[in-house]
């Protein structure tokens, strides 16, 4: 698992621009990252990692590195 391919799943289902510096990205902070956009990054997400997300995780992703320690549980079993 490696943050790359995390960021990969960030620039298709947020379509943000290549090279944002992940530290900003933060749900209901970032402009692209709303509650639509939310379900578009699970969705990014699940498919680039061949996983399906529990609930409670969905609901706690709330930065990019939150995301990466939450698909991290996944990607390392």
């Amino acid at each position: 698992m490696s943050r790359d391919r995390v960021f990969k799943a960030f620039e298709e289902g947020l379509e943000i621009p290549p090279g944002t510096d992940t530290a900003t990205l933060e749900f209901n902070v970032t402009p692209e990252w709303t509650s639509v956009g939310h379900m578009m990054l699970i969705a990014a997400l699940e498919a680039e990692f061949d996983v399906m997300l529990e609930t409670d995780d969905i609901l706690a992703m709330s930065t990019f590195d939150k995301a990466v320690e939450i698909i991290g549980k996944y990607a390392d079993q």
